[in-house]
């Protein structure tokens, strides 16, 4: 099962961004806001993304230039919410690589409905990634035996771990540099769903740092992205 996906919504008006982030995030989405396209570059640089919702008319650049370059750059999904709902419009729109054009006003539960199909269409199955099929991982001197289900220190010792932290790990080292946020890694670990306010990971962990960091209270391998969630920023070799 995959996380949480992650939406950018690209909307200069305010007002109306925070209230479709509100929606969205009450939805279970994870939501990260752009008024223009250069905070929409620099949202996409700091974090990943699976859905750019998007608006054409925009300061400085229109959203229709946008769409080309995020096409042409990424393969994300994008959606084009604006109030521009001629044909034509449309037509360029995702003749330029939008996956969905839809008009303003709109349905909230539409809208709902289309990010689905989207994302449905649009994610990758991250199961196919060669660092996630895997076996082995080294990293910093460790060796992190997927199969075996063992972690050996840079000592050549064995280190326990319980089932939740071996998990944990696994989804960090096989997602190297990659933010994963609380709700991912929840689904990651116990298959389970998560709300917000849930923190069982930042304690699952600090006891993970606590096993493999030289000092658990300041983490090199283990980072938090303060608003995100964690990041694995250790050097992978896997086999």
């Amino acid at each position: 099962m995959q996380g949480a996906a992650t939406i950018l919504l690209v909307e200069d008006d305010e007002r109306l961004r925070r209230t479709l982030a509100r929606f969205l995030a009450r939805e279970g989405y994870l939501v990260r806001e752009a008024g223009s396209g250069t905070e929409m570059r620099s949202r996409l640089r700091a974090e990943r993304a699976d859905l750019v919702i998007l608006d054409l008319l925009l300061p400085g650049e229109d959203g229709f230039t946008l769409a080309r370059e995020l096409r042409a750059t990424t393969d994300l999904g994008i959606i084009i919410l604006t109030g521009k709902g001629e044909t034509v419009d449309k037509v360029v729109g995702l003749e330029l690589g939008a996956d969905d054009y839809v008009t303003k006003p709109y349905d909230e539960r539409e809208l709902l409905a289309r990010v689905r199909t989207v994302l449905r269409r649009t994610r990758k199955d991250e199961s196919a990634s060669p660092s996630i099929r895997a076996r082995i991982a080294r990293f910093e001197g460790w060796c992190l035996d997927i199969e075996a289900y063992q972690l050996l220190s840079p000592g050549g010792l064995s280190v326990h771990l319980t089932s939740n932290e071996f998990q944990l790990l696994t989804a960090l080292v096989t997602r190297p540099n990659r933010v994963l946020s609380r709700g991912e890694i929840l689904d990651l670990v116990a298959g389970r769903d998560w709300t917000p306010m849930d923190r069982s990971i930042d304690v699952l962990v600090g006891k993970l740092r606590k096993k493999i960091e030289p000092d658990p209270r300041n983490p090199t391998l283990v980072r938090t992205v303060r608003g995100a969630g964690y990041k694995f920023t250790g050097r992978v070799d896997f086999e």
